[in-house]
């Protein structure tokens, strides 16, 4: 087993310069966005658009820096939001592009506005369908509903299966049958499923397959099908053959136009968090390093998922080197990255790079115990440039009334 290197995915922004030189006079704890891979994932994903004619949206929940939106805007149809702010966000920051919107539980004193901003809309619940799909429809809005195909594919990660039984995510044919009437049905430009998380076009055949079964005799009366997110396209050895196959097929079989909604793979490898090793401590034998950045509060999913993320010159549970737990300095006893083996001994203000940090973390960062939010950095051809200088009045201003 090797430590990683700059030729690994999750660093190959970094190929050919030095690291700790080009990190040394950055102020940690730092998120660096890397504006060549954002641009190498934008052509991957841009060429499957274009060999079979399906449109790809950006998941915003998963990349929301917009200050990049004018880097991906060539490459995608535009944005897929998770409700108003999202959908605000994509109409104002992506530039002339489409806005698809799902919530799964839409508010009433929220639609309107939403409607100012979103192109396509879709429903949870025939409920909600029922409920404002009139309204939307009026305003000359693309109707859709998520549908439940209820087949898992996940292994592993319970907590982003939407098929898992009692799932509130998606109609099931069942509640169809119970719930669709004429009107609402008429109401219906699309159907949407979303299943996947980080997955191959492996696991969507099956699901598209199930989909079908359940669902395809609506399809003649559709003009679209959302086949959602989690597809890991620009991951190196993805599937893409089979990926533009499964496209076809539904554009010749049910003459639609097809939606794909990645967010890891728009910002997948895209981005680093930049720590430095605060204090060294060591109990019951394990020597732990503390960093400047938080699992709990600077990248969530490492807890959440969970997950152990790539770290520059490391060797994720090795059994080689130098033994470290990696851990933050928040009062979390499991605020802790992971326990990684290192070729050399780590010290006090010693650099760490984590890497595939552009997803799922400035968009979920927390201030939990009043930790500072990392400042967000740019990379081209080797500069930094910064875009945020984040303080204190960003943990207060979250917590009581803005007296600045």
């Amino acid at each position: 087993m090797e430590f990683l290197t700059t030729a690994a995915p999750a660093f190959a922004g970094l190929a050919g310069r030095d690291p700790a030189a080009l990190f040394r006079d950055l102020p940690t704890p730092a998120y660096v966005i890397d504006k060549a891979r954002l641009k190498a994932n934008g052509e991957i994903l841009a060429g499957v658009a274009r060999r079979t004619g399906c449109k790809i949206l950006l998941a915003q929940k998963a990349f929301s820096n917009y200050d990049f939106y004018p880097i991906l805007a060539p490459y995608l149809a535009g944005t897929e939001a998770s409700g108003l702010y999202e959908a605000r966000l994509g109409r104002e920051e992506m530039g002339e592009k489409e806005v698809h919107v799902f919530c799964a539980g839409y508010r009433e004193q929220e639609f309107p506005e939403l409607l100012e901003y979103a192109d396509h809309i879709v429903f949870n619940s025939v409920h909600q369908l029922k409920q404002f799909g009139p309204r939307a429809k009026a305003a000359g809005k693309s109707l859709g509903l998520r549908v439940n195909p209820q087949y898992s594919t996940q292994e592993g990660h319970a907590i982003y299966d939407p098929c898992a039984p009692g799932s509130r995510l998606g109609v099931t044919r069942e509640a169809w049958d119970r719930e669709m009437d004429h009107a609402a049905l008429k109401l219906l430009d699309g159907l949407h499923f979303h299943t996947l998380c980080e997955q191959d076009s492996t696991d969507l055949e099956p699901t598209l397959a199930a989909f079908e079964e359940k669902f395809g005799e609506f399809l003649p009366r559709m003009k679209w099908l959302n086949m959602g997110g989690g597809h890991h396209i620009t991951r190196p050895g993805y599937d893409l053959p089979l990926l533009e196959r499964l496209i076809a097929s539904v554009r010749e079989k049910w003459d639609l136009e097809v939606y794909l909604e990645p967010g890891e793979a728009v910002a997948l490898n895209s981005g680093y968090l930049v720590t430095r090793v605060v204090d060294l401590v060591e109990n019951a034998g394990i020597q732990v390093a503390i960093l400047d950045v938080s699992a709990a509060c600077h990248m969530p999913d490492v807890l959440e998922m969970p997950y152990q993320p790539p770290i520059l010159g490391a060797l994720a549970e090795g059994k080689e080197g130098h033994l470290y737990r990696l851990a933050g300095p928040t009062c979390l006893a499991g605020d802790v990255a992971g326990d990684y083996a290192f070729a050399r001994p780590l010290h006090r203000e010693d650099l760490v790079v984590l890497g595939d940090m552009a997803i799922y973390t400035t968009c979920k960062n927390n201030t939990f115990n009043g930790m500072p939010l990392p400042d967000i950095w740019a990379m081209e051809d080797g500069t930094l440039a910064p875009l945020t200088r984040f303080g204190y009045q960003d943990f207060k201003m979250r917590l009581g009334s803005p007296r600045l």
